[in-house]
């Protein structure tokens, strides 16, 4: 028992000091992989960045000189650098490792990359890229908002609501009772892949309009007004059917929540910011540093983007609104000239990301599990197409207007159907031929728009202008939104 009369210091040094000693080297090892690691994160999201800037450049400059609209290069430049091509640009959707990766591969030769490593590197590089693809819609809505016009919205208000309620309920309607009746789908994901039918991508449709000079239109805004309120009431079936498949039963409660906040939130956020615009110019016109005006909107603008995340609605919404308010003050012009080199670098993020991510495998016919899904997939883009182009015919007091133009410019999904898809997939609801029908509408409805909006819009220019006697020449594009066809007065006889 001689033991016991050893000093406490001694005992702890003899029993603990190994322990302790390994633990903290195993500390200090692990913060030098952490910190090696974190310089390899910074590496792979730059390679990303030069991939992305690279392929939407390249994508968008080959459409914008075969007469097809920049976005649409964007998206297939990301396709061709995603999980469907070359594999540069690979997310951990589907259990994915980054082992597929071209960029982690390379960064596995060049530094010596354990499997382990190379996961933990891909994984956090991922988050990266997909943080800045939704900073770069946030400031994209942002932009958008600040061409919009308050008051023109307003205007053609009662129009837009319309146009985004048929908009979700006729899709909704007939993707649902046509999948139970005709493919004797079960009702609750014949309920959840109806709802996948309901939403428009705002974003794609927007940068559409804002490359074409038609946002502000009557057209656009109604497009862009039923697009907002497309994405709230999306926001709303989502959170319906989620519960559906959850629970079996839908919770009002949460519904009405979603509702009430929704038009708190848009009909807040519009009367304070205007309450407060003076004193936003008043504060911006005292500062003297470079970038005041700037980062003072941009600012504005995140706290609404995040009012809106922390009620459950759509970040974008905040950065809508934003824009919307902003719009209406003194400082519009030199603030959406400001907020353009922002949008240049960030914007094409998001669009390449979309793209990258849609994974063109499920339109393989030589599989033999997709073609069950490719029938219904066929089934669905078409009453997708038909149920957002009808919402144009239900405009009133509106004539003259082009109303195919607002339907074709409601028929992309985008991001919003594959946050349907993936809801889905992770709950258990759709089967492997119902996600896969449901992703196939998503990606022909999201490259389709595009350039069916510049050929309704064309077609209408065509229109007019022989109605109104002016000559034309067929091989120049004609009135590229800079002059309002309504108001030209016809040729005297």
């Amino acid at each position: 028992m001689t033991w016991l009369m050893v000093p406490a210091a001694t005992v702890q040094a003899s029993w603990f000091g190994t322990p302790l000693l390994a633990a903290a080297e195993a500390g200090a090892v692990a913060s030098k992989v952490e910190a090696s690691n974190g310089s390899l994160v910074l590496a792979g999201v730059l390679l990303s960045l030069v991939v992305i800037f690279l392929a939407s450049k390249i994508g968008g400059e080959l459409c914008n000189r075969i007469d097809l609209p920049p976005v649409l290069g964007e998206l297939v430049g990301g396709v061709v650098v995603g999980v469907s091509v070359l594999n540069l640009l690979v997310f951990p959707e589907g259990g994915e490792d980054g082992s597929h990766s071209l960029i982690m591969s390379l960064m596995q030769m060049t530094a010596h990359l354990s499997p382990a490593a190379l996961t933990s590197v891909f994984e956090a590089q991922s988050e990266v890229i997909s943080v800045l693809s939704e900073v770069g819609v946030i400031i994209l809505l942002f932009e958008i908002g600040l061409q919009s016009d308050l008051k023109e919205l307003l205007r053609v208000g009662p129009q837009a609501t319309v146009v985004a309620v048929v908009g979700v309920t006729a899709p909704f309607a007939l993707g649902t009772a046509g999948l139970i009746v005709i493919f004797g789908i079960p009702t609750v994901p014949a309920i959840f892949a109806g709802a996948a039918l309901t939403a428009t991508s705002i974003g794609i449709t927007a940068k559409v309009l804002a490359e074409m000079q038609r946002l502000s239109t009557p057209e656009g805004q109604i497009i862009i007004g039923a697009a907002v309120m497309d994405d709230v009431l999306g926001i709303i079936v989502l959170a319906v059917v989620a519960s559906l498949a959850r629970d079996g039963k839908v919770e009002p409660a949460n519904v009405a929540y979603l509702i009430f906040s929704a038009g708190v939130f848009l009909v807040g956020s519009i009367l304070v910011g205007r309450f407060l615009s003076p004193f936003f110019v008043a504060l911006v016109n005292g500062m003297k540093t470079r970038g005041h005006l700037l980062l003072v909107s941009l600012i504005f603008a995140f706290i609404l983007a995040y009012i809106a995340a922390v009620i459950q609605l759509e970040a974008i919404l905040g950065a809508f609104a934003a824009g919307l308010v902003l719009a209406e003050t003194e400082k519009q012009r030199e603030l959406e000239e400001k907020v353009l080199p922002i949008a240049d670098m960030l914007v094409p993020v998001f669009f390449v990301v979309v793209g990258a991510r849609t994974d063109l495998s499920v339109l393989n016919p030589l599989v033999p599990e997709n073609r069950a899904g490719l029938i219904i997939a066929t089934f669905l883009l078409a009453v997708a197409i038909f149920g957002k182009v009808i919402t144009g015919f239900s405009v009133f007091g509106m004539p003259g207007i082009n109303r195919l133009a607002i339907g074709v410019g409601m028929i992309p999904r985008g991001e919003v159907g594959l946050v349907f898809a993936a809801v889905g997939s992770e709950s258990g609801v759709l089967s492997k031929p119902l996600e896969a029908a449901v992703i196939v509408m998503v990606i022909l409805t999201t490259f389709m728009a595009p350039p069916l909006l510049r050929v309704v819009f064309s077609q209408s220019d065509q229109a007019t202008a022989t109605a109104l006697g002016v000559q034309t020449n067929p091989s120049v594009t004609l009135n590229p939104g800079l002059v309002d066809l309504e108001n030209v007065e016809p040729k005297s006889e």
